[in-house]
């Protein structure tokens, strides 16, 4: 997949694991492999540049299985920044889909 497409859609992909529940860096990578295809050292920077930009705090929980994991909790501030991508992500995947159906429809 370009990997344009898909710097463009990280953010918005994290953002929006983040709203349904409290979740560790590890797991963020996984959830979002399982459906495509990312590195780990591309979802880091991503997650250090949204808490410096205040739209989720961190907090640390003990695990079982290893060293304390750092959970990401969305804020007000980043639920509503997603709110605004979804809805820029809706209108510009609509365009291209348009743009789309016009440039290969049988005529």
């Amino acid at each position: 997949m370009n990997i344009q497409f898909k710097k463009g859609a990280l953010e918005l992909c994290v953002l929006a694991l983040l709203n349904k529940q409290d979740r560790y860096g590890y797991e963020l990578v996984q959830k979002i492999s399982d459906q495509i295809a990312i590195s780990e050292g591309s979802v880091y920077p991503l997650l250090r540049r949204l808490k410096k930009e205040e739209y989720f705090t961190t907090y640390l929980q003990e695990s079982q299985e290893g060293p304390s994991r750092k959970y990401y909790r969305l804020t007000v501030k980043g639920r509503d920044h997603l709110i605004e991508l979804m809805e820029e992500w809706n209108h510009f995947s609509d365009s291209v889909n348009y743009i789309l159906k016009e440039g290969v429809s049988d005529e």
